[in-house]
């Protein structure tokens, strides 16, 4: 039997990654705060909902892709929310980036309903979403992993069962350091070179040889250069996850110090009116900071 899918957050990952699942096959139920984000997949065949309840009611598997902490637990429990509507026996599937211990709190709210909830975190940014590329980042029941991976693999190439509930929310918050200072590093390595009188993207094509080679600096370091900054990962967002990752670090009585560094500067680019920006145009504080344009 093919399982039915809600989707519930088709943004910029979201209406990709539920494109795919409509190009798979599946049937898919979707809902968005902004009907005019759904009308794409409406085209494709998907079906509109007026409520996440209605989501959770027509589906078997629900997965959603929102912004932030507050704006899951508002579509999973809220009033109307996937848990009003969600049949015993059903999984939820958060694939947004929140807060590990919140994604712990709702996991056993959802197990008293006799409703399965897995944390699933995607790393690739729009470019992945678009060509079922992502990285997944899975925490949860070994069970409920295995029912999911399917439609895993229709949108990821890389899919990795972490751990337990809250151990892939664990796995994106350091994925979230790792890409935010090689962001922050790509940036200081171009404007130094053109600051040393060398052209940025010669010295970016000699590093993409090198041990300084990564996707960030072959993706994001290519729109600094184009200065590019139409969003494939918005810059507020970067900080939402960065805020998510200062205070996991803070519970666990760390002092992880570039992390630290990174969010002030990605800070400053979001109070700078970059928020909706791509999170390449870290850049521009830089650029700010030293009177040179890296164009």
């Amino acid at each position: 039997m093919v399982e039915r899918i809600g989707f519930v957050g088709p943004g910029i990952m979201g209406r990709p990654m539920a494109l795919n699942l409509l190009q798979a096959g599946y049937p898919v139920w979707v809902y968005a705060r902004t009907p005019a984000r759904a009308v794409s997949l409406a085209e494709r065949g998907a079906s509109l909902c007026p409520t996440p309840r209605d989501v959770g009611r027509a589906a078997d598997i629900v997965i959603t892709m929102v912004s932030d902490t507050s704006d899951v637990e508002e579509v999973l429990l809220g009033d109307d929310g996937v848990i009003a509507g969600m049949q015993e026996g059903g999984l939820v599937v958060d694939m947004s980036t929140i807060a590990p211990a919140a994604t712990r709190r709702m996991a056993k709210r959802f197990a008293e309903q006799q409703i399965a909830m897995l944390d699933a975190p995607v790393s690739g940014g729009d470019v992945g979403a678009r060509a079922g590329t992502l990285s997944i980042m899975v925490g949860g029941d070994a069970d409920a992993y295995r029912r999911m991976l399917p439609l895993f693999e229709v949108m990821g190439s890389s899919i990795v069962h972490v751990g337990e509930s809250g151990a892939g929310q664990v796995a994106k918050v350091c994925n979230q350091l790792v890409v935010a200072a090689n962001i922050a590093a790509s940036a200081d390595a171009l404007l130094f070179a053109k600051a040393a009188g060398v052209d940025p993207a010669k010295v970016r094509e000699a590093l993409l040889g090198g041990f300084a080679a990564s996707k960030v600096l072959e993706v994001h370091g290519q729109r600094m250069l184009d200065r590019n900054f139409e969003p494939g990962f918005k810059l507020k967002l970067h900080q939402k996850d960065l805020r998510i990752a200062l205070e996991a670090i803070a519970d666990h009585g760390l002092e992880l110090r570039c992390v630290e560094a990174v969010a002030a500067g990605i800070q400053e680019g979001v109070e700078a009116g970059w928020g909706e920006h791509d999170t390449s145009s870290v850049l521009r504080v830089l650029e700010g900071h030293n009177g040179i344009e890296l164009a």
